[in-house]
């Protein structure tokens, strides 16, 4: 029987990673994109090479409905990765109130309404994985970052409350709290803030997507059966 896994923000370098992980496990996948069409349309390709099936589905979740239409979208499901997101740098009095918004939606309010959506069809077949891609900065704050690092220290909150109230139904959610990852997100760092950060972490290196999503995979696998509630870090020692 088939496995579906939902992914949020497919297109990007994290989504596309975790994507090609989860196919390569046997998962076939809603892949979820919004403005990247070259993305989507890459990993598309690369996907040719596995069995399942692999169907992309646009919806904007920085718009207050655009959870509907993706949940609308989906039907057999046994597993969610909330990986959507972007980033906002700079002091917390500079920041717009349309963007704070924006990124509230993007981060709580639609994964939140998303998951409210579909947990039925989770407790459908009594069994389930869900993971929330989070951030090292939810779980230790970063100046410059303020409303981003509080969006994700919401989304933290979030996997161990619904842990605690799925549990009984079968459900597991976890969260992953990444650091300093090799992706796009991180394309605005000129190479002398690359190079001090690296300096700080004690692995001396950056993270690689395929090392999250590996972490990922863990986490929707039977071998973390008895995982749940729980956020971990990957980010070489950094901030621990």
């Amino acid at each position: 029987m088939k496995k579906f896994a939902l992914i949020t923000g497919a297109s990007g370098g994290l989504g596309q990673a975790i994507a090609l992980k989860l196919a390569a496990a046997g998962y076939s996948l809603y892949l979820h994109y919004n403005q990247n069409e070259t993305g989507i349309g890459n990993l598309m390709g690369k996907l040719h090479r596995f069995e399942g099936e692999f169907i992309p589905i646009k919806a904007d979740l920085s718009s207050k409905s655009g959870y509907l239409e993706l949940a609308s979208n989906i039907f057999s499901l046994d597993a969610i990765v909330h990986n959507a997101g972007n980033s906002m740098y700079g002091l917390l009095e500079e920041i717009e109130e349309s963007e704070a918004e924006s990124l509230i939606q993007i981060h709580v309010t639609s994964p939140l309404l998303l998951t409210k959506k579909l947990i039925p069809k989770l407790r459908q077949k009594k069994s389930g994985s869900i993971v929330v891609v989070s951030s090292i900065w939810g779980q230790t704050g970063a100046t410059c970052e303020v409303a981003y690092s509080m969006v994700k220290g919401a989304q933290i909150a979030f996997a161990k409350a619904l842990s605690k109230e799925l549990g009984g139904s079968g459900i597991r959610v976890n969260a992953v709290a990444p650091g300093a990852i090799h992706t796009p997100m991180i394309s605005g760092f000129s190479p002398e803030e690359i190079s001090a950060i690296t300096e700080e972490i004690p692995a001396g290196r950056l993270g690689k997507p395929d090392e999250v999503a590996d972490s990922i995979e863990f986490l929707l696998s039977e071998k973390s059966s008895y995982i749940t509630g729980q956020v971990i870090g990957i980010n070489g020692g950094w901030h621990t």
